[in-house]
């Protein structure tokens, strides 16, 4: 059975970044996002959102993706009652992505709500990235071509970087991406001779 390693970190530092590393090296890396929009797609979620957040955020029954965003990230209750009907089934396609890979001696969970949704619970090992507020929001504005308000938004619904590393076993702090991987290859050393 392979050691399972939660990566996280907040909006914007780098979590991504590290997780294709990994797999740069080889390293089985399960996306939670990814995943998260793909299970998004099966009618059985399709249809408890309907029901919990209206039609209007459907068009021609597509789900709309921004207005969804825009309803949850302004509202932790409504984050909440998402991600109620999200994780559960984002759990179960990890545990199904999982079973290709049990000869792996590491495999890693990538998620940037690792905390939020319980799911740390879950992990042999937790990695957190972190990197300051300004550099995380630039990249973000980068990236996404969003506003500076909503991606503080999203920033505030998420766990601050001192909450996350209250409950992580190691810290990458992202300053410059050749020294985040590193840091990334010596905590690979320890996790393989741990």
């Amino acid at each position: 059975m392979p050691k399972i390693i939660g990566l996280t970190g907040g909006i914007g530092s780098g979590k991504t970044t590290i997780a294709n590393y990994l797999v740069s090296l080889g390293y089985p890396v399960y996306i939670a996002d990814d995943a998260g929009r793909k299970v998004m797609q099966k009618q059985e979620i399709i249809d408890a959102i309907k029901e919990k957040f209206g039609l209007e955020i459907f068009e021609n029954n597509l789900l709309n993706r921004a207005k969804l965003a825009k309803i949850v990230f302004d509202n932790p209750e409504q984050l909440k009652k998402l991600n109620a009907i999200v994780h559960p089934a984002v759990k179960e396609d990890f545990k199904n992505w999982l079973t290709r890979y049990l000869e792996s001696p590491l495999v890693f969970y990538e998620s940037a709500i690792l905390f939020e949704s319980g799911s740390y619970n879950d992990f042999d090992v937790i990695i957190t990235v972190i990197a300051p507020l300004e550099k995380r929001i630039a990249r973000v504005l980068e990236r996404d071509n969003s506003k500076r308000e909503q991606v503080l938004n999203r920033i505030n619904a998420q766990w601050t970087d001192e909450q996350r590393i209250s409950k992580s076993d190691f810290v990458i702090e992202n300053l410059n991406i050749d020294l985040a991987k590193q840091k990334m290859d010596e905590f690979l050393k320890i996790l393989l001779i741990s």
